[in-house]
């Protein structure tokens, strides 16, 4: 099942149901040419490749944090049931501080460690828009019991590199309902201001 949801000026925000991810929510956008593109790790997994992207040659890689990710393709194939998935060696590594453009669209890259090592989130500040992937849900948080996942990077993750974007800002989890920073800050029973309070004292 596919639902889409217009975002203003050539962003599609599109929630695909799979078996093994519902809700999946992937970001899409027409570059000059007409073809259509796709920000999501599972469509890297795949093998799509965004066309137009601008990323910085040369970023630092945050600890190499995807390799083993990217290593471990192949067995992950075989366990959702794709047929013959490959890894491989990306051309370029996104890092914070990087921004990536694709037709009438730039995003700035965002270093959200915790759920994973080399977490990255994408934000418009034209849009007030942040795709956040499995950091930040409404009402939750991204789990940290996968492989290199560490619960405290990742409530450090969300107070430094979230929070500071604005409590206007919409946020597109990886999957689930969209909700604002500013709702998380005052009910997110995880990451509210008043629970991160109570944990610093």
């Amino acid at each position: 099942m596919l639902s889409h949801l217009s975002i203003r000026n050539y962003l599609l925000v599109e929630s695909v149901d799979l078996d093994f991810a519902p809700g999946l929510t992937v970001l899409t956008g027409e570059t000059g040419a007409g073809k259509s593109i796709l920000i999501d790790a599972l469509a890297l997994a795949l093998g799509d490749r965004a066309e137009g992207g601008v990323v910085r040659q040369g970023a630092p890689r945050a600890e190499i944090a995807a390799e083993f990710m990217i290593d471990g393709l192949p067995q992950q194939g075989v366990h959702f049931g794709f047929p013959q998935l490959r890894s491989f060696t990306p051309a370029r590594w996104l890092a914070g501080g990087d921004s990536v453009r694709f037709g009438a669209v730039e995003l700035q890259v965002r270093h959200c460690p915790g759920h994973t090592p080399g977490h990255v989130i994408f934000f418009s500040p034209e849009q007030r828009l942040a795709l956040v992937g499995d950091v930040l849900f409404a009402g939750s948080i991204g789990r940290t019991d996968l492989a290199r996942g560490d619960h405290a990077t990742l409530i450090r993750s969300i107070r430094e590199q979230l929070w500071p974007l604005g409590d206007d800002v919409t946020f597109i989890p990886g999957h689930g309902p969209t909700s604002t920073f500013g709702a998380e800050r005052a009910s997110n029973p995880f990451v509210a201001d008043r629970v991160l309070e109570r944990a610093q004292r």
